[in-house]
């Protein structure tokens, strides 16, 4: 089939197999051309298929030689329909790593999920042994609890007041106002159960009481902060709140860890186009400004820039951990410069419809969102006939 984006608001309903398996040879080629990262070797992504999940397996395969297991929940593709994105990513992930003669396998269900949990936990059994390092980079709108049952929704809100700003409809470039009524105690329960920090920690003690964590074992969470300019509808909102909750679980695992000399970290990353943060109002705006700022001082990063500097200038450099007053490993460093942050402070006032094109990127904001679907790749012919219908050679 002939395969084209399809746009529904935020949503991409289509996915290009070719433009996902470019997106996945150019982030390989990326860590290969950085040299190797004396890093862990038996690697289990939560969360594997998209974002800094994917870019966190494409790093420990490509750069440390690593064995890794991936989780997600994609659609597959049906006659005449396309896949999510996220299952031809790893679908050339695998095909890739299976050339290069390393270790990949993938389990497809609800990360969530007792069923899921021991369906990994018995693969790592039978095919590694045990692993040195667990990525947790899940991004889910919803959860249901393993053990209550209840399905928790999370929730994009502000807290106490009702938050007005600036935002972009980054499809037109129309720049607008928007405001967004203040969250109730009961949306700020069901987001920090969905995007806190207790399904990473349930991840991590059935991992030790299965005796299937190395010793010296590492796992990092994602996180973002982000400026003042959002802080309002973001870190100090209903997801904030789920950050905080995140990142205060990353003490209690590293308590967990102790009899095994391991360590949980929260790695704060840097604002990029994603699912996600595309429907989040305010933050395209943001990014658009941000980006211009930062590709001009020629500090710009994508998810594999931002994975391969965590791995290399933190995670295994062989020294104590650099980390910020709360703990936290911050991958944001670049984006949260006070030289930038100004500049976008300054602009933002500026921002209008007639001049967002000029002042910020909303090109390369398209461009990236575009990218997430496996579109507007170079090297990919979009005109010709694709065969949608791509496996995962080694779903468990």
């Amino acid at each position: 089939m002939i395969i084209e984006p399809r746009m529904r608001g935020f949503i991409c309903l289509t996915a290009h197999p070719k433009g996902c398996e470019q997106n996945v040879k150019n982030q390989i080629e990326y860590i290969k051309s950085k040299g190797a990262i004396a890093g862990a070797k038996k690697v289990l992504v939560i969360g594997a298929s998209t974002g800094f999940g994917l870019s966190s397996r494409i790093t420990s395969a490509f750069g440390s030689d690593a064995a890794t297991i991936g989780v997600f929940f994609e659609k597959p593709p049906l006659e005449g329909k396309t896949a999510s994105p996220g299952w031809y990513n790893s679908a050339a992930f695998e095909n890739e790593a299976h050339k290069a003669g390393l270790y990949a396998k993938s389990i497809n269900g609800d990360a969530f999920s007792d069923e899921i949990k021991k369906q990994t936990l018995d693969l790592i059994k039978k095919d590694l042994g045990q692993i040195d390092l667990i990525i947790y980079s899940l991004a889910s709108p919803v959860r249901v609890h393993p053990k209550t049952g209840v399905l928790h929704r999370s929730v994009l809100k502000p807290i106490g007041t009702t938050f007005t700003n600036k935002t972009v409809d980054f499809h037109t470039g129309i720049v607008s106002e928007i405001s967004i009524e203040p969250c109730n105690e009961e949306d700020i329960e069901n987001t920090v159960a969905v995007m806190g920090g207790e399904d990473w920690a349930m991840w991590i003690e059935a991992l030790k009481a299965e005796n299937l964590l190395a010793d010296g074992a590492t796992t990092v969470a994602y996180s973002y902060i982000g400026p003042s300019l959002t802080e309002a509808v973001y870190r100090k909102g209903t997801i904030g709140r789920a950050k905080d909750h995140l990142e205060a679980t990353a003490f209690a695992i590293t308590d967990t860890l102790a009899s095994l000399n391991g360590k949980a970290y929260v790695s704060v990353n840097k604002a990029l186009v994603t699912q996600a943060s595309s429907a989040i109002p305010v933050i395209p705006l943001y990014i658009s400004l941000l980006y211009k700022i930062m590709k001009a001082k020629g500090i710009h990063e994508g998810c594999i820039e931002q994975i391969q500097r965590l791995y290399q200038e933190r995670l295994f450099t062989g020294a104590a951990m650099l980390t910020d007053e709360k703990g936290r490993i911050r991958i944001d460093d670049l984006e949260m410069r006070d030289d930038v942050q100004q500049q976008i402070a300054d602009l933002w006032t500026k921002a209008t419809t007639e001049n967002l094109s000029e002042i910020g990127d909303l090109k390369g904001y398209r461009k990236d969102f575009h990218n997430l679907f496996g579109f507007e790749f170079e090297g990919v012919n979009y005109k010709e006939d694709t065969n949608e219908l791509v496996n995962i050679s080694s779903i468990v």
